[in-house]
């Protein structure tokens, strides 16, 4: 065979050579198109094919009947067992002055009194309020008057966004029954789990020691 035959030989298998690989690609593609496409069609065919069976319901929440009296006033409920506090009271009576804030029992927003004691409503279930009592911050006013301790925070204008101020108020009511006269350190130490974010603390504490009638409230700072 001579160099020209041997060249136009070469030149043929090339030819040859792509021709398959175009024909084999362009015949994976296909392929692809297809195999993505009939899975759909099976399954809507297998989808109208299959008898009708009877309808899934969710399983019931199970729910404690309680008793608990909140500013005063007795209330009877059957609590699913998964509520928090907060969510009863805000979500099923209407008192949504104890607010949301970490949902994690961490900054205070939403403390109330439990027995005369501040805890996170958040991360507290109703069912443990059970035959309680339970105070919050629309039970401090009392015939449309505000508290000393809501006065003070009013003169010493220690709410800023006012979003802590519930929990800040339920915290210091609870201080200031158990210790009438407390030190700006006592009140510093009651008040730790209440976070503000506007960062107003000394007003919050100078308001606190106003209410207790400490002469020295600049002691605060």
């Amino acid at each position: 065979m001579d160099q020209q035959d041997e060249k136009g030989s070469a030149s043929g298998s090339d030819a040859k050579a792509d021709l398959t690989r175009r024909d084999f690609l362009e015949g994976t593609g296909a392929a692809l198109v297809v195999a993505g496409t009939t899975p759909a069609f099976a399954s809507a065919e297998g989808r109208t094919a299959a008898p009708a069976g009877p309808a899934q319901q969710a399983p019931a929440v199970p729910t404690t009947a309680i008793t608990l009296t909140v500013n005063g006033t007795t209330h009877r409920i059957d609590a699913q067992d998964r509520w928090t506090l907060n969510e009863l009271l805000r979500d099923h009576l209407g008192l949504i002055g104890s607010k949301i804030g970490c949902n994690r029992g961490e900054c205070g927003a939403c403390t109330v009194l439990l027995d005369g004691e501040p805890v996170y409503s958040c991360s507290t279930l109703a069912v443990w309020a059970d035959g309680r009592s339970v105070q919050t911050v629309e039970g401090l006013e009392s015939g449309g008057d505000v508290t000393p301790l809501q006065q003070a925070f009013i003169d010493y204008n220690a709410p800023q966004c006012g979003f802590c101020t519930p929990g800040q108020l339920m915290s210091a009511t609870a201080l200031l029954e158990r210790n009438p006269s407390p030190t700006a350190r006592e009140v510093r130490e009651a008040l730790a789990g209440n976070l503000c974010r506007c960062s107003n603390y000394n007003a919050i504490v100078e308001a606190v020691l106003a209410a207790a009638g400490t002469p020295a409230a600049g002691g605060a700072r």
